[in-house]
């Protein structure tokens, strides 16, 4: 049996965001899950992040899984997904938002150097990797109380 939450009745739509309004909220959200492959099974990993000028941007540490699959390929890009939500789970209100893209280590000293300044890791290790995501499709839906009147 799967328990319930403390909310009884009321109904809930989902209601599509357009695309600007899904990168809106991303741009906001203090932290995301980025979706990648790792010996070809989906890995997820949650980050922080900021969006500059279209692109996501998070900083890792070399030796995790996101930096050796993307340095593993024969390429220097892979397709990733990012999610980003705000989900009250007790009132079963909020919002999620998916961007799928390509991802590239970013190499540009200066780049590096700015996201460094502006792009504080959470825990007291040394992100020595900068990683862009160019999302190709934003996606995002929200959680509403059904209008009444209708």
């Amino acid at each position: 049996m799967i328990p319930t939450s403390g909310v009884s009745g009321g109904d809930r739509h989902l209601q599509d965001l357009t695309e600007s309004e899904a990168l809106a909220l991303l741009v906001q959200a203090p932290f995301g899950r980025v979706v990648f492959t790792d010996r070809a099974l989906p890995m997820i990993r949650t980050v922080n992040h900021l969006v500059d000028d279209g692109e996501i941007v998070i900083r890792t540490r070399l030796e995790t899984r996101v930096a050796a699959a993307l340095q593993d390929l024969d390429t220097d890009a892979t397709v990733v997904a990012y999610q980003v939500d705000d989900i009250d789970a007790s009132a079963r209100l909020g919002w999620s938002v998916v961007a799928t893209g390509i991802a590239r280590p970013i190499t540009d000293p200066s780049r590096i150097g700015r996201y460094r300044e502006t792009l504080r890791p959470w825990v007291n290790r040394d992100s020595d990797v900068v990683i862009g995501i160019q999302p190709q499709i934003i996606t995002g839906i929200r959680l509403i109380e059904a209008d009444p009147a209708r």
